[in-house]
């Protein structure tokens, strides 16, 4: 027999070679204990659909449980760009791990983009929609996704109407400055971004209830927060400034690991050596930054393939099971990496 010759093997060839009903190599293959098929026949089928190379047709499995076994992963930037990528390596690990497939699109922030992108998965029937920001933001979900299970990824409905999950940001922002003055930094200053967004504002309330733990007062002139688009710049005119108060820090806490950056410009203007005359926290652990920065930086890591992880495993527990009254509004803790800037 030619390759062209060749056909797959079909439920019926298994259910002749072992001997039984297709009806029991079906009960056999969904694993449908109920239907009280003994043992002994579960081996002689699963030995005939090794033998033949049976593959059962996913599709048609999905068609009969009303499930696709696809989910769709609609987010803005995250696919485009280096420092969250891991987002989508957690949410792809998770989906293999649950024998899904994700259909991933980038919209760049479209409206009209994001609005055909969730048009088509919807009619390609995904079972459920991962909505991902490429920071930690509030959003307004489109009101499609009402009609589908959705899990709100780095960002949040302002009504929690929606699951979600978040980076810890206060968390972030306490551990960050705890472990500074567990090194005995009882000055240290903070150069915070400027941007409205949820990390500008927990991170510094972290900053603020270490401090308030270790009864260190809070000096508000130890906190820089200028407007400055460009974060290697706010570093760099951050630690100029906070260098010549009276009193100046000797350790900073950056609001990223780009503010950082400039940090160590500033401070190599100065003369000053990092971390024997001043110490350098960051924030994200951007790889292509932090681990290349001399020394190598210390910071806090966003967790963004926990982040992805956990999207995907909650969706799929949505759809297995029923409803929660209370969207599950999820904070994932931001681990603390240890390099040579403290």
């Amino acid at each position: 027999m030619t390759n062209k010759d060749k056909r797959s093997p079909t439920m019926k060839d298994v259910a002749q070679l072992a001997g039984v009903s297709q009806t029991t190599v079906s009960f056999v293959l969904n694993n449908l204990s109920e239907a009280g098929i003994p043992q002994e026949t579960q081996q002689r089928v699963w030995a005939a659909i090794e033998q033949l190379g049976y593959r059962p047709n996913a599709m048609a499995q999905g068609l009969r449980r009303q499930r696709t076994n696809t989910l769709g992963f609609v987010t803005d930037e995250i696919a485009t760009t280096p420092y969250a990528g891991q987002i989508l390596e957690g949410a792809q690990d998770a989906a293999w791990e649950n024998d899904k497939i994700l259909l991933v699109v980038n919209t760049k922030g479209n409206p009209a983009l994001e609005a055909r992108a969730l048009e088509i998965l919807l009619d390609r029937k995904v079972d459920g929609i991962i909505y991902a920001t490429m920071y930690h933001r509030p959003v307004n979900p489109p009101k499609t996704l009402r009609d589908i299970p959705t899990v709100l990824l780095d960002c949040f409905a302002e009504d929690r109407s929606y699951p979600s999950v978040v980076p810890d940001e206060v968390q972030g922002g306490y551990d960050a400055t705890k472990y500074l003055l567990e090194k005995g930094h009882r000055r240290i200053g903070y150069i915070n971004n400027w941007n409205d967004i949820p990390a500008t504002v927990g991170r510094l309330q972290g900053y603020q209830k270490a401090l308030a733990d270790f009864e260190v007062a809070f000096n508000e002139n130890l906190v820089y927060m200028e407007l400055n688009e460009v974060e290697s710049l706010q570093g760099y005119d951050g630690a100029m400034h906070l260098m010549q108060v009276s009193e100046p820090p000797t350790a900073f806490f950056c609001f990223n690991d780009r503010t950082a950056m400039g940090v160590y410009d500033a401070l190599r203007k100065l003369n000053l050596s990092i971390p024997k005359d001043v110490a350098v926290m960051g924030f994200d652990n951007q790889d292509i930054i932090a681990a290349y920065l001399y020394p190598p930086l210390t910071t806090m890591q966003l967790p963004h393939y926990a982040m992805g992880e956990w999207a995907v495993r909650h969706l799929i527990d949505v759809l297995d099971g029923e409803p929660n009254s209370s969207p599950v509004q999820h904070r994932i803790e931001c681990p603390l990496i240890e390099r040579a800037s403290t």
